[in-house]
């Protein structure tokens, strides 16, 4: 036969193979590879808590289905602030500090969860705080935190002063531990979340009244045509008894300005017996210090008006897009019924003591909250109100009132007029013009935006190599003009920043433990977009499982890393995120901790150092291929 002719013979029947096979069901390896492909779900944490045990029992539980978890900020001003300048809100949302009145910017962008199966697992009370005045709900509450009065049990007993049932017990406990020299109440007022909780906690009695009920109903609907001020009814009591709080807790001038550890040191010292706090705190001082940490409620004047003050750990909402792919929405559909289960709930606890708002699932109240079962049976449970601006205008009054500068109707009238005419400084502030923008997405080669912003920490500081060695960049970097409220937004909280002399040797070993699976199987990326982002130094790292990396080569400014010369090196980071056992349990190696100097490391306020370096750049520079990665066994 003609060798043409047999080659046109052979293509005819191949191509009849394959018709055949579409006919008969076979699939030809386009259509395996695209079955085989995984939904891609990306997922914004309102908090690196939640890259504990909650995101790798998401992973282990839907193997078939690619997450990217991204460690975003927790206000709803920066998912509006994310819309507002063009982009797509991830898939599925978290936000801790949240109120109706918040989110209604961002209703007509999220899917209504009213009809969901998962809805129908709430108990309708809890639901119904969520709903809008349309019967929507785009936002379901993860289980709830209990944040009230934290006390020393153990210095209690010691002294023999009762643990307080009422409000005047509360006030005579105090008395009795600073009449032996021992502080008896002392809160981290720094903080806005202490301000508008401790506000918000001595009247609770008032603001669940009917009267009181009403009036947050008509504020969280509010409209910016229609804002809704202050009522004179239970206000001025709320004012009025935290006038007198802070004069039973014996508050003292300064004491305005303390922060979480000023406060905390004397109490593990036994020298304050009670603070403001949680009871996962409690329950993690008493498991780890032996402090034996209880929690006491919001006192009333009996034990019948006592109440405890509790916020979803955080609250849920899905994107609208979702809806535009069935495999997606499905998918995401069943994974909120797992993350609302009683599984699911727990790995977000990660072994804390919470309260939960579903029904059918059974999570005991840990020990640290025997002294409340009162309130939790009578289900005298207080969901702070917890808008951007309460929180803001909580802090700005609550300090003037500390400072003696409003008395209870001076407070009123001025959080009457904020809440009225807020606008949030610093959002307005224009600090500089990016010109360029950076896209976080992940690649073989890292984010973009994470690398930028540290190769401007690294240039503003002068050193030859930075590692931000947990998650560092929330969002992508846009160009136009960066407010102070965006530039905060850029670098997640709560991190620490050292800077060291290491030669290259240690630098290899520091890179050893922030990339391999260590022999215990202890892995200190977990997942893939939270591998170590560098500047000043490239590497090149092996993925031979999933979320499992091995280092391969290092390099300074694109030449080999030398092993007995010298660097200077930034760090940023958290060290509890790959240190502690319920993260990533690999601790650093302690003669390379201890050769390293804190630059910022006070209550992780690294925002500040972010802001310091951009007053020198201003600019967010451009980034590097920091990383390469390879595939293989």
């Amino acid at each position: 036969m003609n060798k043409k002719r047999l080659i046109s013979l052979l293509l005819a029947f191949a191509m009849a193979a394959t018709l055949l096979a579409g006919c008969t069901g076979q699939k030809n390896s386009v259509e395996k590879e695209k079955e085989t492909e995984k939904t891609s779900i990306t997922m914004f944490l309102w908090d690196r808590s939640m890259l504990k045990e909650f995101s790798p029992w998401l992973e282990e539980k839907f193997p078939d289905i690619e997450f990217t978890f991204v460690q975003s900020f927790n206000t709803i001003e920066y998912y509006k602030d994310l819309l507002a300048r063009g982009e797509q809100i991830p898939d599925i949302i978290t936000c801790r500090r949240f109120s109706l009145n918040d989110a209604a910017p961002l209703s007509e962008y999220l899917m209504d969860l009213s009809t969901t199966e998962v809805a129908g697992t709430f108990y309708s009370s809890y639901l119904d705080v969520n709903r809008e005045t349309s019967g929507a709900i785009r936002w379901l509450p993860m289980c709830a935190e209990v944040d009230c009065t934290m006390a020393n049990k153990d210095l209690f007993d010691q002294y023999g002063i009762p643990l307080p049932t009422n409000y005047a017990e509360f006030v005579a406990a105090i008395d009795a531990f600073e009449a032996v020299g021992i502080k008896g109440y002392q809160p981290d007022w720094d903080y806005d979340y202490t301000c508008l909780e401790t506000m918000q906690g001595c009247a609770i009695p008032e603001l669940m009244s009917l009267e009181g009920t009403q009036w947050r109903m008509a504020y969280e609907s509010e409209t910016a045509d229609s804002q809704v001020g202050l009522d004179d009814t239970v206000w001025p009591k709320v004012f009025e008894k935290y006038e007198q709080f802070l004069k039973d807790i014996r508050f003292e001038q300064g004491d305005e300005e303390l922060r979480f550890s000023a406060t905390m040191e004397p109490y593990y010292q036994g020298k304050t017996a009670m603070v403001r706090n949680t009871a996962a705190l409690a329950d993690n001082i008493t498991e780890e210090l032996g402090i034996n940490s209880v929690i006491l409620p919001y006192f009333g004047e009996t034990a019948a008006d006592n109440w405890l003050l509790t916020y979803p750990m955080c609250q849920l909402a899905v994107s609208r897009t979702v809806e535009q792919d069935e495999a997606k929405k499905a998918a995401v559909m069943e994974i909120l019924l797992a993350i609302f289960s009683e599984e699911g709930q727990k790995h977000v606890a990660a072994g804390t003591s919470v309260l939960s708002y579903n029904k059918e699932v059974n999570i005991t109240p840990t020990d640290s909250l025997r002294y409340v079962q009162d309130c939790i049976t009578s289900n005298h449970l207080y969901m702070r109100l917890a808008s951007t601006e309460v929180f803001a205008i909580s802090q700005n009054v609550g300090h003037k009132m500390m400072t003696g500068e409003y008395d209870a109707k001076a407070a009123y009238d001025a959080f009457n007029t904020q809440i009225t005419h807020y606008a949030d400084p610093d959002a307005a502030e224009v600090l500089f013009t990016q010109q360029n923008a950076y896209s976080n997405d992940f690649t073989d080669h890292g984010s973009q935006a994470a690398s930028s912003l540290m190769n401007t920490l690294r240039a503003a500081f002068d050193d030859q190599i930075a590692i931000g060695y947990s998650p560092v960049a929330t969002t992508s970097i846009f160009a136009g003009d960066y407010t102070l409220q965006q530039t905060k937004w850029v670098l997640t909280a709560r991190n620490a920043i050292y800077r060291g002399e290491y030669t290259g040797a240690e630098v290899r070993r520091f890179m050893d433990w922030l990339v391999n699976v260590k022999e215990d199987g202890s892995n200190p990326v977990q997942h893939r977009n939270l591998i170590p982002v560098t500047s000043g130094l490239e590497y090149t790292v092996t993925e031979y499982a999933r979320g499992k990396f091995r280092l391969e080569s290092i390099t300074v400014g694109g030449e080999p890393l030398q092993d007995d010369a010298t660097y200077t090196m930034l760090l940023v980071g958290a060290d509890n995120f790959l240190e502690h056992p319920t993260f990533c349990n690999c601790p650093m190696p302690e003669d390379l901790k201890a050769r390293r100097e804190p630059y910022l490391v006070s209550d992780y306020s690294s925002q500040e150092c972010m802001q310091e370096a951009l007053t020198k750049t201003r600019q967010f520079l451009p980034p590097t291929e920091y990383v390469t990665i390879l595939q293989g066994e």
